[in-house]
């Protein structure tokens, strides 16, 4: 679909971009659109192993829980493309190189405004027209290709499947010196490659690729093979193997199947490998959304560097797209080229932005259809942050309050677009400034990533807002000493952090049954957490504050909420791996001014089979245990022995009614704000000194 959504504002370390034209990828927006389109069982067909996590989280978190985030996940939106070339509106800081005026390629999606990050843009040389420049990313994939199979001058070389990609490897290998010899079952592309410098052999016509390379390497066989073509079948691989050398190379730069044939491999020692897209750089955060560019002596060719070189190939003359360009469509027409694109035909197909004027400020903010009824409530929402936890968790809990939704805003702007439709908000944004400056909002709900928490929540305190934050509050002593300065010049402050286990219906029994006996208690929590990638931004201190900081403060706010007395002592063992201490596998102690103590087990090494998460509650001869908030179980308690949920609540739904209700009664927030601060506080340093203690080990 063609949708309206809010420009993007610049952030820090990328620029803001108004696209002139922009390529669509025949091959990789195909198969989006093909999976998009397709019924949950082709899905599941094309995605054996997302189907066994599935099974997988129904065993540990029960059937509805699971079929809600699925169904979540793939209504997420997916913006399309990648090939994009435009002029740039404005500079984010730390960016140096760049003006606005600037005309640049990067690999942004379709659309009128766009945000990248600034190593994955590159300037257009003077003289190459916007519609050339878009073909420099598809083609620096090609080129990553080509690098890594190192062809020097005279070397012979065979190109499986001349679709965009393999035609424009075709001539960047003949502007290095190379023999090409092209193969693909269309005539009209063997014809193009041909044009190009190269031999080819059309398949459709019954010509022998395997043949062809022998006679075209003089009986020596090919140097090089390079695999653009995208199929299921190992056959291209089979006849790479076939056609080389002894110690050829083949490299793999579109998909194909992968069951080798070792003695094809292993009688002339042939080298295989698969390339990564545009080149050095791809998926490493650092250098792609960090801006850390890698030293050039050191790695000559990145990314950017890479779209660097394509361009230049363009502006000499070595490339030319022109007669790769088969369609062209302004972007209200987009739709039309996507039914091309549905149907397999087309080769460069162009989205051209005639109608951007760039003297028209974007706009930030958009109106979005009217919900069926419209909402009139004293609680009017403004949201910032869209993401999965948002869409598939919070959302429909907050929508089921009745309160009014007014105003959405993501950094992008096309899941605040889509969520905003979805769950009746009035307008969607791109701007975290407009919800605050809006006098109508008197309820702001922040659920951004980690590191922006502390600053949101001291500017809706600062705007007289009513303020819900997901955990954590703040991730260093300094950040919380500032959110309880703008706490304290607050005339009417609420802040309500998202503890929401503390909601939880299971947790409201077992925190009534407490009440009642006033001994101390004893408790055990078991958090398998399982293991997130190596640079996920949640064990980045500075952005997602580690783990403890981002995740276990729930467990200690519920434990803390259980033993209804503040902490007043705490210490903290980190698990250490090669002699450096875990980030993610840890036992925090705790004591309470009550006598009470607690434990909470937070490990990242266990197995997916087992419950997450498991409370076990010692008191006065009886034992509560919870396991992944579905069941409790009670030993030595009168009236309870068993009680179980059809499905697995952890209290969302119930969080968001206690914030709604006190708000409309103008209450203060249900969490204490003391408690708040303490729990905030001992999970910032229960996390720093389990680190420095290790180190010191």
């Amino acid at each position: 679909m063609l949708a309206d959504v809010p420009a993007p504002a610049v952030r820090p370390g990328h620029l803001l971009i108004r696209t002139e034209a922009s390529l669509v990828s025949l091959g990789t927006e195909r198969m989006l659109v093909s999976f998009g389109q397709a019924n949950l069982l082709e899905k599941a067909r094309q995605q054996p192993e997302r189907v066994r996590q599935v099974l997988q989280k129904v065993r540990t978190d029960g059937l509805f829980v699971t079929i809600d985030a699925v169904r979540a996940k793939l209504d997420q939106p997916l913006p399309l493309g990648y090939c994009n070339a435009g002029r740039v509106v404005a500079v984010g800081a730390g960016v140096g190189g760049f003006a606005p005026g600037d005309r640049v390629v990067s690999n942004g999606p379709h659309a009128e405004i766009v945000c990248v990050p600034r190593n994955l843009c590159c300037r257009i040389p003077d003289g190459v027209d916007s519609r050339d420049a878009a073909f420099a990313v598809v083609g620096a994939i090609g080129l990553q290709g080509i690098r890594l199979a190192s062809p020097t001058v005279g070397e012979t070389v065979v190109v499986v499947g001349l679709g965009l990609i393999g035609l424009l490897a075709v001539q960047i290998l003949r502007a290095n010196g190379c023999r090409v010899l092209g193969t693909d079952l269309d005539p009209a592309k063997c014809a193009l490659a041909r044009e190009f410098g190269a031999e080819a052999v059309d398949v459709s016509a019954g010509g022998d690729p395997v043949a062809a390379a022998e006679t075209f390497s003089r009986g020596r066989g090919v140097d090089a093979v390079i695999i653009t073509a995208s199929t299921k079948s190992a056959e291209p691989v089979s006849q790479a193997a076939r056609m080389c050398r002894k110690r050829g190379r083949i490299v793999l730069v579109g998909e194909a199947g992968l069951e080798l044939n070792r003695r094809e491999f292993y009688e002339k020692e042939l080298s295989f490998q698969v390339s990564c897209s545009y080149g050095p750089g791809r998926y490493d955060s650092d250098y792609e959304q960090g801006g850390h560019d890698y030293p050039l002596g050191f790695v000559r060719w990145t990314e950017q560097r890479n779209f660097e070189a394509v361009l230049d190939l363009i502006a000499s003359g070595a490339i030319t797209t022109r007669a790769l360009t088969s369609h062209r469509f302004t972007l209200e027409n987009a739709l039309d080229a996507y039914a091309l694109v549905t149907e397999g035909k087309g080769l460069g197909i162009l989205l051209e932005y005639a109608s951007a004027q760039p003297d028209v400020e974007p706009s930030r903010v958009v109106r979005l259809p009217p919900p069926r009824a419209a909402k009139i409530d004293q609680v009017v929402v403004g949201l910032i942050g869209a993401g999965n936890y948002t869409g598939q968790t919070l959302l429909p809990a907050l929508a089921a309050t009745g309160a009014r939704l007014k105003l959405i805003v993501s950094a992008a702007g096309v899941t605040a677009a889509h969520l905003g439709r979805k769950f009746g908000f009035e307008e969607a944004g791109t701007e975290a400034a407009a919800v605050f400056a809006d006098p109508a909002i008197n309820t702001v709900l922040i659920t951004t990533r980690h590191d922006s928490h502390a600053r949101l929540v001291t500017d809706g305190l600062r705007a007289g807002k009513r303020v819900f934050v997901e955990k954590p509050l703040a991730l260093t002593e300094a950040e919380l000493s500032g959110v309880e300065a703008a706490w304290g010049a607050s005339d009417h402050p609420f802040v309500l952090v998202g503890f929401n286990r503390r909601f939880a219906p299971h947790v409201v029994t077992m925190k009534g049954l407490l009440q009642a006996r006033r001994e101390p208690k004893a408790m055990v929590m078991t958090v398998n957490a399982g293991a997130v990638p190596a640079g996920h931004w949640t064990l980045d201190s500075a952005v997602g504050g580690g783990r403890i900081v981002g995740e276990a403060c729930h467990f200690i706010d519920l434990l803390s909420h259980l033993a209804g007395s503040p902490i007043v002592w705490g210490e903290s063992t980190f698990q250490r791996i090669s002699g450096e201490p875990g980030a993610d596998v840890a036992s925090l102690q705790l004591r309470f001014a009550d006598g009470s103590i607690g434990t909470v087990h937070y490990l990242a090494n266990g197995s997916k089979d087992y419950p997450k998460e498991r409370l076990e509650v010692f008191c006065g001869g009886g034992v509560l245990q919870l396991d992944n908030f579905r069941e409790l179980r009670g030993f030595g308690w009168p009236g309870l022995r068993k009680q179980a949920l059809a499905r697995q609540d952890k209290g969302h739904r119930a969080e968001m009614e206690a914030l709604v209700s006190a708000a409309r009664a103008g209450e203060p927030s249900p969490i204490p704000w003391e408690q708040v601060v303490s729990v905030s506080r001992w999970s910032i340093r229960l996390a720093r000194e389990g680190n420095e203690a290790s180190a010191a080990d």
